[in-house]
């Protein structure tokens, strides 16, 4: 396993993480789990990515005991804030106040006394962002976080919060988790660059389009799929994605790679990149995502890549 700092910060995560969103607590049950989180760790894996939206914080529970007798510092774990967890008009949002008790909540469930990173999960218009940037320099500042970030963010609202911080010299955000994969690439317009001015890693989720680039639905939908079950996946699920993954599958194939490493391993050609957040549901998913961190794809494999997706986003010109 190879490893990464989280942009500017002496903080190092594995190229390849692991992360709780669509699975743990959920589809794949405490039992199945344990062995799934062991088998990463002892791959390499040390960074762990989940949220108290993730079944409503059953993923923070069950990934909790699985680790429970994991050391400590060996690990970085990060949660995530925003998302309504009860009616609660409080119960969501950036407002300190929900800061404030969902941290203790997600540090009960998961069983420690600090996270090493905790992102917004999503921006609050209706909450200031100071108060925002006052509430988490406060958590680093009480030890319940060493690290604080941001999740789904524009680049412009990234450059208000780290503006923000440098005028009150509080602790900035250190990285920012976007969407990033091969047929998603939104963020290397502006939301990169940005992070990269700012001194922020960038720690990607569905790297693999839900799905989509691990090459299964190349020959239709399988029935125990989730295919187009999922508004993402909907609009990634078009004839045009399969065509460029066929011929994805094929590059990889020559290069005796599955589809995933091709994917997870483009991925890691940007510098920028402090990881990828894959999401498993078995061992075996751990010990071929892992894989991945040892492929470095040649110019001319890359070149091939960009032909067929043909994707780049571009700035309009006027």
């Amino acid at each position: 396993m190879n490893y990464r700092r989280i942009g500017k910060s002496g903080l190092k995560v594995s190229e390849i993480a692991i992360g709780g969103w669509l699975t743990y607590g959920g589809p794949v049950s405490a039992r199945e789990t344990a062995p799934i989180m062991k088998a990463a760790v002892d791959l390499g894996i040390n960074f762990i990515d989940l949220a108290d939206i993730y079944t409503k914080g059953k993923a923070e529970e069950v990934v909790g005991k699985a680790i429970k007798d994991f050391k400590r510092s060996d690990l970085v774990i990060s949660s995530k804030v925003f998302w309504p967890m009860s009616e609660n008009i409080n119960d969501r949002g950036l407002s300190r106040k929900h800061i404030m008790e969902s941290i203790d909540n997600s540090l009960s469930r998961i069983g420690t006394d600090y996270l090493d990173i905790y992102f917004c999960h999503r921006f609050d218009p209706e909450t200031e962002i100071e108060e925002v940037v006052r509430a988490m320099d406060d958590l680093v500042h009480r030890g319940k976080i060493l690290y604080w970030g941001t999740s789904v963010w524009t680049a412009a609202q990234i450059e208000r919060a780290a503006g923000i911080a440098r005028d009150l010299r509080a602790y900035p955000p250190a990285v920012e988790q976007p969407r990033y994969n091969m047929i998603d690439r939104h963020i290397e317009l502006d939301i990169m660059p940005s992070c990269a001015k700012n001194g922020m890693g960038l720690t990607v989720w569905s790297p693999l389009a839900q799905g989509l680039l691990t090459g299964k639905y190349n020959d239709g939908i399988p029935e125990d799929s989730r295919g187009g079950s999922t508004d993402w996946l909907k609009n990634d699920l078009t004839d045009e994605n399969l065509k460029k993954v066929r011929k994805l599958s094929e590059i990889a194939k020559s290069l005796e790679l599955s589809m995933p490493q091709l994917a997870l391993a483009w991925i890691l050609r940007r510098p920028e990149i402090s990881c990828a957040i894959t999401g498993a549901t078995s061992v075996d998913q751990v010990e071929k995502n892992v894989m991945a961190s040892q492929v470095k794809l040649d110019d001319d494999t890359l070149r091939e890549i960009e032909n067929i997706l043909d994707n780049r986003p571009r700035k309009w010109a006027f």
